[in-house]
């Protein structure tokens, strides 16, 4: 593309790069990335396996925490709970890096659990995600729990019901809340960078995950394999959301 500066005898012509060159780049970017997954580059494999243990881990650990506190907060009505409501949705923009800071600080040699050895492995990228999540299950949790209806507990009490199943009748109510809950957590747990680069430390082969992977890789300029990696995350991201949406099938049924 060919384009002008100026007015009358003072234009000047230069010559702009075609966007060709940049779809190229990325098109080849795609078909390296594709070969990297196909030959099963240990590398990348890696860093994917680091990426699903914790995310897994943490995932599990906020959800078993989580709902139960959650349900408490939505339920029951005592003294500070507005309080309590507003601190948790003032958690739920969290920033990530702060986040890995205090756990930095807590794991580290000097910190009260630094015995324990926490620091730069995948357990102690899974406490930090953990705190990340939790507050987005409590507080959705929390919200699904205040639109139940509020005829039910009373129709449930007349019909005879018990503590124990009020509880799990206002659970499986609220279930398809508890499912966005999860997806929404694990959505941010596998994205988030900064939990995984201050407590991991980006080890490789160790605690190397995705994202982290990704925006070295990139700075590397090794494109192919922040690509490979990219379309990993989206695989995991689409299999996940697949297994939910067959989750509420099964529990409209």
């Amino acid at each position: 593309m060919i384009r002008f500066i100026g007015t009358g005898k003072s234009r000047t012509r230069f010559i702009q790069a075609p966007h060709t060159a940049y779809m190229n780049f990325l098109i080849e970017g795609i078909q390296q990335a594709v070969i990297l997954l196909l030959t099963g580059d240990g590398e990348t494999y890696s860093a994917v396996y680091a990426t699903v243990t914790v995310s897994g881990g943490s995932m599990l650990a906020s959800l078993v925490i989580g709902i139960p506190l959650g349900f408490a907060l939505g339920y029951f009505n005592f003294s500070g709970r507005r309080q309590v409501r507003t601190v948790v949705d003032t958690l739920l923009a969290l920033p990530t890096v702060f986040i890995g800071l205090l756990v930095y600080a807590f794991l580290s040699r000097s910190g009260p659990f630094g015995e324990a050895g926490l620091l730069f492995t995948l357990t102690g990228i899974a406490i930090g995600q953990t705190i990340l999540a939790l507050p987005i299950v409590i507080a959705l949790t929390a919200a699904a729990i205040e639109g139940l209806d509020r005829q039910l507990r009373p129709t449930l009490i007349t019909l005879g019901a018990d503590r124990r199943q009020l509880l799990l009748s206002s659970l499986w109510e609220i279930r398809h809340g508890v499912l966005a809950a999860a997806v929404t957590a694990s959505g941010r747990v596998m994205t988030e960078v900064g939990i995984s680069m201050m407590v991991g430390g980006n080890i490789k082969w160790h605690t190397r995950t995705i994202t982290t992977a990704i925006a070295m890789e990139t700075n590397k300029g090794e494109f192919a394999t922040g690509i490979a990696l990219g379309l990993v995350l989206l695989i995991i991201a689409f299999a996940v959301n697949l297994s939910v949406s067959a989750l509420r099938k099964r529990a409209r049924t």
